[in-house]
């Protein structure tokens, strides 16, 4: 059952809250859910991580320009927590800059392609558990800080 949930935007997105946004949209038109700024582990923290229909998933990197691209040192690392990896970037950003063994989907706030399917690489059962269990419990406790958010358990 899907809780509908609203919010006012308080303060204007920044411009990689702005790629995360039409990641999420674009991908949930392909039956995807998502969790934003998710930590698999410590000293990791993916911009967009996705969950399919089948299991699968995917882990999105929003960058917003050049320097936030050569700025990332730690996107292999999370190569770890996923069946598949992409960039997302808006339509103005260098592609040629981005690695070719990786997913390349183009987005804008309001929705997003994938351009390029990245290699799959699936998950060992015993991590794909932790990554589930991961993504569930943040989905939950963000649910739950929704409908009671003076409650800090």
């Amino acid at each position: 059952m899907d809780i509908p949930v609203s919010l006012p935007e308080i303060l204007p997105l920044q411009p990689g809250q702005r790629l995360q946004r039409g990641v999420c949209r674009g991908l949930r038109a392909l039956d995807f859910v998502c969790v934003e700024e998710l930590i698999p582990s410590p000293g990791l923290r993916v911009d967009v991580m996705a969950l399919g229909p089948k299991g699968e998933v995917w882990v999105v990197e929003c960058k917003s320009g050049r320097a936030d691209f050569r700025a990332d040192r730690k996107w292999q690392g999370y190569l770890d927590w996923c069946d598949r990896f992409f960039w997302a970037v808006d339509a103005d950003f260098p592609v040629d800059l981005l690695p070719e063994e990786t997913g390349l989907i183009l987005a804008d706030p309001y929705d997003a392609e994938v351009v390029r399917m990245a290699p799959e690489a699936p998950l060992s059962g015993a991590r794909r558990k932790v990554v589930l269990r991961t993504f569930a419990r943040a989905a939950a406790g963000r649910l739950q800080g929704l409908r009671d958010p003076g409650f800090a358990g």
